[in-house]
């Protein structure tokens, strides 16, 4: 049952619209991790200045900690959890892979998620343009050059999907 100050929307959230419900003020990282269980998006720094928290919003990336969940109603919000096909995975995860961009892999689901944004957004771009992109995603474990390496690959691959 819902609270009064509870309020009720529908999130497409990897192309399945999901009825929620959550606190007014709760934020589409709380709604993603705590009420839908896609816990591959990270809590990092709760501002927006980490990335792990990375997510696309209409094919935008988007910090889920800076969003309040409830202003996003029938938005499309991808997640990491969404790329994969079945056990196949995306391109970008599979170039994450190759180039052994994965150290803690905290980090990780947030900079695959930015990739994918920069794929849609400047998919020509270079070592400079992905490095700059990047900057509002943290690694922790210096795995930058890569993290670069993954990027690059990502986006020449054939399948920009």
């Amino acid at each position: 049952m819902a609270e009064p100050t509870d309020v009720e929307f529908d999130l497409i959230v990897n192309g399945e619209t999901r009825a929620v419900v959550c606190a007014g003020a709760d934020t589409l990282l709380d709604v993603l991790r705590d009420r839908l269980g896609l816990t591959g998006t990270k809590l990092g720094c709760g501002i927006g200045y980490c990335g792990a928290c990375t997510v696309l919003v209409d094919d935008a990336v988007a910090h889920a900690c800076c969003l309040l969940a409830g202003t996003l109603e029938g938005r499309e919000i991808s997640t990491v959890e969404g790329l994969a096909l079945g056990e196949t995975v995306d391109e970008v995860q599979q170039a994450f892979l190759d180039e052994g961009a994965i150290q803690c892999g905290y980090c990780v689901p947030g900079f695959v998620m930015s990739i994918r944004g920069l794929r849609q957004t400047d998919p020509e771009a270079d070592e400079a343009g992905v490095r700059d992109f990047l900057t509002g995603n943290i690694c922790r474990c210096s795995g930058y050059a890569s993290i670069v390496r993954a990027a690059l690959t990502a986006l020449s691959t054939e399948d920009r999907a």
